[in-house]
């Protein structure tokens, strides 16, 4: 009897399985995955009813007394324990406590490039309870300006290599701003950190400078271009730091594992979920200043890295590399990032091996994340029933022609159908608010959405067109005035008040063009010469290469004789878009910009196919 009883058990305990696997395929993914985010928030809410506000740098704090001879950040071959980079930071705060006025809440910038004193810096100005902006390094002139502008800054910190750009606008920075340089020898009007740094103590900072009263407040700015005009300094708040903090971990990463960043510290994919999850985890990070697909496999194995950071560019330049032997010899297990295609994603597998691929996304300013935790090829993350509960989303219907939502006679939205793309939009409230960004409101407006589905709710918009299909979620592509270059966003706004600026070109406009085998969208400026103008090819090539990031630059130029308009005077994209840059379907004249001539050159119908078929790089 007893046995029949376990054989009917085990029978039905097999075919519980079999259907389990068969119409839930990704339940037990979904099911650990849905414990370790109520395992965050059960701990975030214990420590909030204890009293004790536990930010992303007292956790670092933690790590230096328990494990202060751990590597925590490897450079150049270089190792920088925990303790090293607890002791350099504290030299960092006490150089500002004695030799600046700066208090708790000042805006400090930083603007560097990736190496360890990047984090001693960000380290140090974070214990004295200084607000922390990040500038792309990329960025020159009006641009630098702008953002250093916009944040009222009390400070700002160079990195030695920086220096010059910096020196340009030395004349036009706000005269209660201090500028400190990362170099012994520096320019007049800046102080040397450095030198300071070799007199001051490397003491503890008494906690009070940096305890907070509420995860609420701010502890970063990271800039963004938005979707539209010059770049947009985002509130990043210690509650944003520490959710992003546990990405890693929410991905299987542990204290063990060696983590490889070469995306950009200014960013925060290099810097909340790269240092920040490290520090979560207690790991080490091997720091590259700037990543190189030659040298990625080599410093891989040298440094017996398991997991490392990556966008969809990465990937890709990684498979254009030549092949060589042994490219499966490494102890890499996981990849952690977001925007590969799913052709790069199946290369890069069958190429480099048994590597799992994370795919999350995230915007800086968003109130909403999704994790691919089940390697879905392709898919950015699941978007089932539980999913839900955590984070409340939709797709809704798109108008292409007009740039903008849809609605219908009563004004209100609708959601697109499974396999439709749709404006991904989530919803703000008390457990998932939007900060916006600093300074003028209309920015933080115009990322708001009202009375989408009824009276008075309040939507943040993503500006991304994503699609549904079943359980997962896909990126299709992005809206308004922004498209992703070598994994930038690029504002057209700026890029078009840039070229506007030269005095024979009456209006511009810009926008991204697909190129096959890149990820992301080329720049394309359509331009309108004023009457009685000609163009000047090479004053337009200078322009943007002087006043833009290269990764702004359009690639393309296109001159035309009217530009069509929406009924709210803005450029109709969405034809120009379509047709590309093809010059056997373009009447109108267009031309390539070629850094070889140092100029933008007429785009033939040769030069055209060495763009197509990869023989000429952009």
């Amino acid at each position: 009897m007893l046995l029949s009883w376990l054989t009917g058990l085990g029978a039905g305990m097999v075919f519980l399985h079999f259907m389990q696997k068969l119409l839930f395929p990704y339940f037990w993914h979904d099911f650990w995955y849905l414990l370790k985010v109520v395992r965050v928030g059960l701990w975030m809410e214990m420590f909030r009813l204890r009293g004790e506000l536990v930010t992303v740098l007292d956790k670092f704090l933690k790590h230096a007394k328990r494990q202060p001879h751990k590597p925590f950040i490897i450079y150049d071959g270089d190792i920088y324990t925990y303790q090293d980079v607890d002791k350099r930071s504290s030299r960092v705060a006490n150089v500002f406590l004695n030799y600046s006025t700066l208090k708790k809440g000042d805006t400090v910038a930083l603007l560097m490039s990736n190496e360890p004193d990047f984090v001693h810096v960000w380290f140090g100005l974070a214990k004295l309870g200084c607000v922390v902006a990040f500038l792309n390094s990329n960025i020159r002139s009006n641009s630098l300006l702008h953002c250093i502008r916009s944040c009222e800054l009390r400070a700002l910190v160079v990195g030695a290599d920086l220096l010059g750009a910096i020196e340009e606008i030395l004349p036009s920075l706000p005269e209660d701003m201090t500028v400190w340089g990362m170099k012994d020898s520096v320019p007049r009007g800046v102080i040397s950190l450095k030198e300071k740094l070799s007199i001051v103590s490397d003491a503890p900072v008494p906690r009070r400078h940096h305890v907070v009263s509420k995860l609420k407040s701010n502890c970063l700015y990271i800039f963004t271009s938005g979707t539209t005009g010059l770049p947009k300094a985002a509130v990043i708040t210690q509650l944003q730091a520490l959710r992003s903090s546990v990405g890693f971990w929410a991905f299987g990463c542990t204290a063990d594992d060696i983590i490889y960043i070469t995306l950009p510290l200014y960013h925060s994919s290099g810097s909340l979920l790269g240092i920040g999850g490290c520090i979560e985890l207690g790991a080490t990070c091997v720091l590259k200043k700037k990543f190189s697909a030659s040298q990625f496999w080599n410093d891989c194995r040298k440094y017996n890295v398991t997991v490392f950071q990556y966008i969809g560019e990465l990937c890709r330049y990684l498979c254009k590399q030549p092949k060589q032997e042994g490219e499966k010899n490494h102890q890499v297990r996981l990849a952690i990032g977001n925007g590969v295609r799913s052709d790069v994603w199946r290369e890069f597998l069958d190429r480099f091996g048994d590597i799992k691929m994370c795919e999350l996304y995230a915007a800086t300013e968003g109130n909403i994340c999704f994790m691919n935790h089940t390697g879905k090829t392709g898919s950015v993350g699941r978007t089932n029933f539980f999913y839900k509960l955590f984070f409340a989303f939709d797709l809704i219907k798109y108008d292409f022609q007009k740039d903008e939502p849809m609605r219908n006679e009563q004004g209100w939205c609708s959601s697109v159908k499974k396999g439709e793309p749709g404006l991904l939009i989530a919803l703000v409230n008390a457990k998932n608010p939007f900060f916006g960004y600093t300074g003028n409101k209309k920015y933080t407006e115009k990322k708001l959405l009202y009375d989408v589905f009824k009276k008075g709710d309040v939507y943040f918009n993503t500006g991304d067109l994503m699609v549904q299909d079943h359980d997962f979620l896909y990126f299709w592509d992005r809206t308004g005035d922004t498209f992703r270059w070598k994994g930038e966003n690029v504002a057209t706004t700026e890029v078009a008040d840039i070229i506007g600026m030269l005095d024979f070109i009456q209006e511009t406009g810009v926008y991204g063009v697909a190129v096959p085998d890149y990820e992301g969208k080329a720049g394309m400026a359509s331009i309108i010469l004023k009457p009685n103008k000609s163009l000047d090819l090479q004053k337009v090539y200078d322009q943007v290469v002087t006043l833009l990031p290269g990764y702004a630059c359009p690639r393309f130029l296109r001159i035309q004789e009217k530009m069509e308009k929406t009924g709210t005077f803005k450029l109709q994209k969405f034809r120009l878009v379509e047709e590309g840059f093809n010059p056997l379907k373009i009447s109108d004249p267009l031309y390539f910009m070629d850094n070889l001539k140092k100029s933008y050159v007429p785009l033939t119908k040769e030069l055209y196919d060495q763009v197509v078929l990869g023989e000429i790089k952009l």
